[in-house]
């Protein structure tokens, strides 16, 4: 479990408080015992060290370890890292997430030449692009996100690229940016159902989420669109049902259900670890409405098998289509 103040070791910012926002929120209850599905590979094997060095060298953050990923030994093993850039410090303050907030630091105009040239060193297929909420940048960071596409198309023309984007609330024009760069897949997440907005992700807004979504297609219909929520909030199943559908009237094509895990005590609870079975349900449904591809599992993350997952999204797309083209 991740506590509220970091404890790196040799980090200059361990004696800061992480979120300093929640520092005097009573605690919540924690979930001592999880329950043996929710099982992950320890870190710490030649190939996840190969990854961490390069990580380290050119002085990258990754979500896998802000957010304290539990697939981070599994992804690392196979080096497939996911970067976040614009900064590891969150203007939001989300009540699920264990990424640091406070005032970010200015934007390091580098960082996109020193992304791509890690995805180069690291020989990836497939690369997941991430962020902060910098809700204090004019464009919320859309150009960064550009620029970063751009050398990473440069150093390395294979890969495709992945982005999981913030939301752009009040940014406008900045979806058009992004859209403009021409990312493989376009990832935005929902998080949770409506309902839990308030206490879960309060300063978003679930129907510009959906909406944004719904425009990346209106731009350009060939990017594939993707969204996740965590189940285990006390969202309803007819909630998690509901939302499905308003993913797909947004024409989402990838839908991840994963479980939400308490990052510490200040965090919102575990309401209810949700049993495979019910994940397996979840999928079914999801398929039946449409979804090109959908994984839940109780260890779904976003980007977790994200570029075998492209390859399985570029063959279902085309034979949905193969019908309608021998027609």
């Amino acid at each position: 479990m991740a506590i509220v103040l970091d404890i790196l070791k040799n980090d200059p910012r361990a004696a800061r408080l992480r979120h300093p926002e929640k520092a005097h929120r009573p605690d919540q209850p924690v979930q001592a015992k999880k329950p043996d599905w929710i099982r992950v590979k320890a870190p710490g094997s030649k190939a996840w060290s190969e990854t961490q060095k390069i990580v380290r060298e050119h002085g990258l953050v990754t979500v896998c370890e802000e957010a304290g990923c539990p697939n981070i030994g599994e992804c690392w093993e196979k080096r497939h890292a996911t970067f976040m850039i614009m900064g590891d410090t969150c203007t939001r303050a989300c009540a699920f997430c264990n990424v640091r907030t406070g005032l970010p630091d200015a934007l390091d105009l580098g960082e996109p030449d020193k992304i791509a040239d890690s995805v180069a060193k690291l020989g990836l297929h497939h690369v997941v692009i991430t962020s902060v909420d910098r809700d204090d940048l004019k464009d919320g960071g859309a150009e960064h996100f550009a620029r970063t596409i751009a050398a990473i198309r440069r150093a390395s023309p294979g890969t495709t690229v992945e982005i999981l984007t913030p939301d752009f609330l009040r940014k406008d024009g900045a979806l058009e940016v992004v859209v403009a760069a021409k990312p493989d897949v376009f990832n935005h997440n929902l998080e949770t159902v409506p309902a839990k907005y308030l206490t879960v992700r309060p300063g978003a807004r679930y129907f510009h989420s959906v909406r944004l979504l719904q425009r990346v297609k209106e731009l350009d219909p060939a990017i594939f669109t993707k969204s996740g929520i965590m189940v285990g909030l006390g969202e309803e199943r007819n909630e998690v049902v509901q939302l499905m559908d308003d993913l797909r009237s947004a024409d989402v094509d990838f839908l991840t259900i994963g479980q939400y895990l308490q990052p510490s005590k200040k965090h919102h609870e575990v309401v209810r670890f949700v049993p495979p079975d019910e994940f397996k349900a979840y999928e079914t449904t999801a398929y039946a409405k449409g979804f090109l591809l959908v994984s839940a599992t109780p260890l779904t993350r976003s980007s977790h098998h994200a570029g075998e997952d492209f390859s399985r999204l570029q063959a279902a797309r085309l034979a949905k289509l193969s019908p309608a083209l021998s027609a």
